[in-house]
């Protein structure tokens, strides 16, 4: 674009760029790359701007598609740049801040034209200005180099090898840019792509061997939260005299660039988001995620999935299987500490999600620490604040949940985790409660919330199997976590009361108007008694298997006994009433003797006391509450779409205007 660049509105009548885009081929040698490349105008940092710059280039554009075919212009860019990156190692060790600079911006109109070149044709076409090569009269060869392939191995080897300096940060942000601009071919297509050019390039040839490198080095950025250096200190030293012209140009993209990386993308949640202090981080691992989702080739499997599912922890010695491939170790306690840290993102959620589901190295280490809370406080905290998050954020909160409390160690071991002072939940004070506690009223809160406002049976199922897959181990229960467990109940029981007093209504109507469509009561009814059952079974297998641990649980079924006294004699729950059942008609009983007008303290004593007469095996014994998470038989109908709902969300999203996504979409809320 040239020295002269320093406006967007320039860019139409830049002669560099009327050179570049016209009937002319230029050659790589040609000097002109270096005086193109030499340009200042700041990157776009916002939805106005990016409109701006396309409406500048709209005509540019257009040439380029036009006449690349012909004069095999882009091609011959690429190749410059391709031939800069052998040059790259050196130049940082050199610090060569010139060459990275101009390097950097010949990727930066990459990424743009790459950008532009997806949105407006189809693969094939896509593929064919990547394979130009200039034959002489007469020559009819057809071989011809993928250009396309060759860029991106050089940018895997960009991302994987390049030293992470001052001056190599930002061409590192823009190398993971354009490779999920690359890979952002999902966007325009209305069904989930299982064979593009992706598919192609990534899971075999070339750019395969370099799969758990890439991997590695995307989860090691995603540790080290590197924050970028500031303005003008990456690219040319500041001059005593305020600076060249040279200077001027590279601080004016450099200020721009970082500007696209801090600031997030059109409509974009993630401004203020804290993870996006680090853009390299923030980038890494949002192709990290779009590399792990990718669907499996016809012929082979995701390769970069594999590699999230097997590595293993640099304590870890012992050899890996011959049978896994891509196998790597990375160091897990930084990945923990990482993870615990980075929580208020959607995208650290769902690596902390696709990690506990696949990679059973990083399940069993986790499950082994005995600070979990640093784990755990975090995803409580992002259902606690379900009004702030979009639903598919709390989506994978929940699953996280439900994936550890599969694990009976997990679940005896947070009710001997003590907190004090829990400053964020606001509905009560609570200086003292265990960590088990609190997820107990965490998740009742979200069912409650999801009771009056989603009505999700989907959010309700798992949160209730969370509770269930803990019932068994409940111990020392706070006296709030035992009321708001009777207090979901009774909510339910009303609900039911309601639900049941519509349908008799309904089938009264009924009978004096045959043309009325009737709501269906029943399926609701039932609805809710799949769930009055499941709160049932969640207080039974306390009851029968950690009794003598929860007075307090005791306490609060005694205060609110009326309230199990329909649920005796119905055929629904009949059966898991009987424990109930003589558990209230005993303490009640012990009660009674003991006289009227008894104290808090002094009913707690009757309960402990009770706890230790009652035959134990007067309680019927129920087969333990179980439940395993189970990924949907298609996830990548819901993983893809929501991987690039956040990529469109993040910073790099400032590559497409709304209405350049116009078939895949996701309401991510």
């Amino acid at each position: 674009m040239g020295s002269n660049s320093s406006r967007i509105n320039d860019l139409p009548k830049n002669e560099y760029l009327k050179k570049f885009s016209g009937t002319e081929s230029v050659s790589e040698n040609d000097p002109f790359w270096n005086q193109l490349l030499s340009f200042s105008f700041p990157a776009p940092t916002s939805s106005t701007d990016l409109k701006l710059l396309e409406e500048a280039t709209v005509s540019v554009c257009r040439s380029l598609v036009e006449n690349n075919p012909r004069t095999g212009n882009l091609g011959a860019l690429i190749k410059v740049f391709l031939s800069r990156t052998k040059e790259l190692k050196l130049s940082a060790e050199c610090q060569n801040h010139i060459f990275i600079w101009q390097t950097n911006n010949a990727l930066f109109i990459i990424c743009y034209l790459l950008k532009v070149f997806i949105c407006e044709m189809s693969e094939e076409e896509l593929q064919l200005h990547f394979t130009y090569e200039e034959k002489s009269p007469g020559s009819y060869s057809s071989d011809s180099e993928d250009l396309l392939e060759e860029l991106v191995c050089c940018l895997m080897q960009l991302i994987t090898d390049i030293p992470l300096l001052d001056i190599t940060y930002e061409i590192s942000v823009e190398a993971i840019s354009t490779m999920v601009v690359f890979l952002s071919c999902q966007l325009f297509h209305k069904e989930v792509l299982r064979q593009s050019i992706s598919h192609k390039y990534l899971m075999r040839g070339r750019c395969l061997p370099y799969t758990s490198k890439l991997v590695k080095t995307l989860l090691y950025n995603f540790i080290r939260q590197e924050k970028p250096p500031p303005p003008g200190a990456h690219v040319l030293p500041q001059q005593s005299d305020g600076g060249g012209l040279l200077y001027g140009l590279a601080s004016g993209v450099a200020t721009g660039l970082w500007t696209v990386f801090t600031l997030g993308g059109v409509g974009s949640k993630a401004a203020a988001n804290p993870a996006l202090s680090s853009p390299l981080a923030n980038q890494s691992l949002l192709l990290l995620l779009v590399l792990a989702n990718l669907t499996d080739a016809a012929d082979a499997p995701n390769p970069y999935r594999q590699a999230i599912m097997s590595f293993k922890n640099t304590q870890d010695n012992s050899p890996f299987p011959s049978s896994i491939p891509h196998a790597f170790q990375i160091n897990f306690n930084s990945l923990y500490t990482t993870l615990c840290e980075q929580q208020t993102s959607d995208q650290a959620t769902l690596l902390l999600y696709t990690l506990l589901h696949q990679n059973s190295n990083i399940r069993t280490y986790m499950l082994a620490r005995t600070d979990m809370e640093n784990l755990v406080l975090p995803i409580l905290e992002i259902l606690y604040h379900v009004e702030e998050r979009n639903s598919h954020h709390v989506y994978m909160a929940l699953i996280i949940l439900l994936i550890l409390t599969e694990d009976d160690g997990f679940n005896r071991s947070i009710h001997e985790v003590i907190l004090k002072n829990i400053t964020w939940y606001s509905e009560r004070v609570l200086t003292e409660i265990s960590l088990g506690s609190l997820l107990i009223l965490v998740v009742i809160r979200t069912i409650q919330y999801n009771m009056t406002r989603t009505r999700d049976k989907y959010l309700h199922t798992n949160c209730l199997a969370a509770l269930a897959n803990m019932s068994a181990q409940f111990r020392s229960l706070h006296q709030y976590a035992a009321q708001r467990i009777i207090s979901l109940f009774s909510l339910l029981s009303k609900k039911h009361n309601k639900v049941l007093e519509q349908a008799t209504q309904s089938l009264r109507g009924s009978l004096s108007s045959n043309d009325v469509p009737l709501p269906d009561y029943a399926q609701d009814l039932n609805v809710i008694e799949e769930v009055i059952r499941m709160m049932l079974e969640i207080i039974n297998s306390c009851l029968t298997t950690s009794l003598h641990h929860n007075p307090n649980l005791v306490y609060a079924l005694l205060y609110k006994r009326d309230l199990f006294e329909q649920f005796r004699t119905h055929p629904s729950f009949q059966d898991i009433m009987q424990n109930i059942d003589l558990v209230i008609t005993f303490f009640s009983s012990r009660l009674l003797h003991a006289g009227a007008e008894l104290s808090v303290e002094r009913v707690l004593e009757i309960i402990k006391q009770g706890i230790v007469a009652l035959p134990k095996d007067r309680l019927k014994k129920f087969p333990e509450l179980k439940f395993k998470y189970v990924e949907e038989e298609q996830p990548e109908e819901f993983f893809i779409p929501y991987v690039w709902s956040l990529v469109y969300s993040s910073a790099v999203g400032l590559y497409w205007s709304p209405q350049d996504i116009q078939l895949f979409t996701m309401d991510s809320d």
